[in-house]
């Protein structure tokens, strides 16, 4: 991919690139819609990522362009600016606002993205982008930043610039991920802690229900505002800093504090989801992969009914993972509306479990699931 984007980078900038980066998306195995409740999350780095070539020019400009979109920008350098509708390209910008905020000086650069994440499907396209420029900019500028920080500042970018309120999971994640573990993170004290993960005789599938959600246009801030209420509920009889300061068991103390009952659930699904990384770890911890594959399908059962992030799409396939015995956990992944599911799916029945899996999507949503496996690997790079 280095080489074609390379090809790509000369043929489109009429010079060669400077340097070449690559920085992944993401999954998260379980521990969904508790980032921004200060809870625990378990993600890991996928294989399927963003590519960025970059070089200097000497137009004092940043110019953007994608061989994904076919849209293409290019802004002032050493300016502050702001988001520009829904362009793709506000991402990067937004990222290289929080350098000029910070006091840097960024000579202009010709940027040019490819990236094999499908667009919308919940495997943090976004943060992947948000990364690969900061840590790009980092790099080739030297400007001493360490991982966290440019964590801390792609989540200001997600927040200030796009406007989304989500937690910081998707860039911790994509930036601190390493090959065969999982990072189990405390959103709340950004503490965390690698887990091995030995999938034996099992791969991670991915299934996009090819379902786009955009989650700053849907009710992803709506269930921020929900978990906020309950929030505060609680603490007319309790002192909290967050729902996951509560274990299950205290929760259930004071869960009547809550007489609503849409909020009252999901206030329940973010206590006892949160309860499920804690096993979940532990499972991984002791090679039980049945055991975390009963908590995945636990997991997506609270998203759908408790939670209501799911949809017909994603259920469709976790309701086919589990009725395929070569499938010992399931669950949808990001923070729904669509986008993808995931599975513990046997080595060697790739193709009959995308076969039959397709046959059965198709004719209970009407067109086909997008398949994919992937490895857990590592974070951003210099190629």
């Amino acid at each position: 991919m280095k080489i074609k984007l390379e090809e790509k980078f000369a043929e489109l900038y009429h010079k060669n690139a400077d340097a070449v980066y690559f920085t992944p998306g993401r999954v998260n195995l379980i521990g969904e819609h508790i980032d921004y409740n200060g809870g625990l999350v378990m993600p890991c780095s996928i294989t399927l990522g963003t590519w960025l070539a970059i070089a200097p020019n000497s137009d004092n400009k940043f110019t953007f362009k994608s061989l994904n979109f076919e849209v293409q920008t290019e802004v002032e350098a050493n300016i502050s600016h702001e988001k520009n509708g829904n362009l793709w390209a506000n991402y990067p910008i937004g990222v290289i606002n929080e350098f000029i905020k910070d006091g840097k000086e960024i000579t202009g650069l010709d940027f040019l993205y490819f990236g094999n994440i499908p667009i919308g499907s919940g495997l943090s396209s976004s943060a992947s982008i948000e990364i690969a420029t900061a840590f790009a900019l980092n790099e080739y500028f030297n400007l001493g930043y360490d991982k966290l920080e440019l964590v801390k500042m792609a989540k200001r970018v997600e927040n200030d610039f796009i406007g989304l309120n989500s937690g910081i999971m998707d860039q911790f994640a994509v930036a601190f991920g390493e090959k065969d573990k999982a990072i189990v993170l405390d959103c709340e004290t950004l503490k965390y802690k690698m887990v091995d993960i030995n999938l034996g005789n099992y791969v991670l599938a991915i299934i996009n229900t090819k379902k786009p959600r955009e989650l700053a246009d849907s009710k992803y801030n709506e269930r921020v505002e929900e978990c906020q209420t309950a929030l505060k509920l609680l603490n007319e009889e309790i002192k909290l800093n967050n729902l996951c300061d509560l274990t299950a068991e205290k929760f259930a103390l004071h869960s009547h504090l809550i007489t609503d009952e849409v909020i009252l659930n999901r206030a329940t699904h973010v206590v006892k989801e949160n309860d499920r990384v804690h096993l979940a770890a532990k499972a991984l911890n002791a090679g039980e992969l049945s055991d975390f594959g009963r908590l995945m399908y636990a997991s997506h059962e609270s998203l759908r009914t408790l939670y209501g992030v799911s949809g017909k799409e994603l259920d469709a396939v976790v309701d086919f993972c589990a009725d395929y015995e070569h499938v010992i956990g399931a669950r949808m992944t990001g923070a729904g509306f669509g986008g993808c599911a995931i599975a513990l799916l046997e080595k060697g029945f790739e193709e009959d479990f995308a076969k039959h899996l397709t046959n059965y999507y198709v004719d209970k949503i009407g067109y086909p699931a997008e398949i994919y496996v992937s490895e857990i690997g590592n974070g951003p790079i210099r190629l």
